[in-house]
């Protein structure tokens, strides 16, 4: 799929979600005002629940792309909803999947488009939040794009991770925080540090938006974690 094409029914499928997540579950919006109504921007939110996917998209008020497994086209449940809401499938097994993302996501900004990433990379087991990787900066620096901060609470009550259904009728907050700005720095995206620098200010500003513990590891498929040295490879 092309990622012209992700999200083409996202304003169907948001309009399809509305009803059923106010009916089904209470959820509060903060912050909105903090998306920028033009132009493209990196929405950055923490990432506990499946939910996450689906309430991040279904709160903005713009259509969102993102970058996701593509082993989530092998399923019937999140063939067809996920690349409606904007997903563009990316095979994370090669070696050249890292760039194929990034070359993804930096085209959906340049067009002055919204592009979500965890910057976790993948779902907190724990309920903590987790040390950041630099892609999110990486994809800011290149683009000249703003980086939006998002706190998520909640979703994990409404769905933990190994939860196969979401209970019904509880409750969730989305909060957008203050943009990071980074023209000053646009072109610098080789700058380690300044990676490191942005992506933890970045993972700051989340922790003060969701309210986490946060912890100086990686996030894992599993429920324990790896040493931030161990895991410094894997970062974006």
């Amino acid at each position: 799929m092309a990622d012209r094409d992700a999200g083409q029914l996202h304003e169907v499928a948001k309009a399809v979600l509305r009803p059923v997540f106010g009916f089904a579950f209470r959820v509060e919006v903060r912050g909105i005002d903090n998306v920028p109504l033009s132009g493209g921007a990196l929405i950055c939110p923490n990432h506990v629940s499946v939910l996450d996917s689906f309430i991040v998209p279904s709160a903005l008020p713009r259509r969102i792309t993102y970058v996701g497994k593509a082993e989530y086209m092998d399923s019937w449940k999140t063939r067809v909803l996920f690349p409606a809401m904007g997903m563009i499938p990316i095979d994370r097994s090669g070696g050249d999947s890292s760039k194929a993302a990034l070359d993804a996501a930096a085209g959906v900004l340049e067009r002055g488009e919204l592009f979500g990433i965890y910057p976790e990379g993948t779902r907190s087991r724990t309920g903590k939040l987790h040390k950041g990787h630099t892609g999110a900066a990486r994809l800011a620096l290149r683009t000249g794009c703003p980086i939006v901060p998002v706190g998520l609470e909640g979703t994990a009550e409404m769905q933990p991770p190994d939860a196969k259904f979401p209970k019904l009728f509880s409750f969730a907050r989305i909060t957008f925080g203050r943009p990071i700005t980074v023209t000053r720095y646009k072109g610098r995206s080789d700058d380690h540090l300044l990676l490191r620098e942005l992506t933890d200010e970045l993972m700051f500003e989340i922790r003060e938006l969701s309210g986490q513990d946060y912890v100086d590891t990686y996030a894992t498929k599993r429920s324990e974690t790896l040493p931030a040295e161990t895991a410094k490879a894997r970062s974006a």
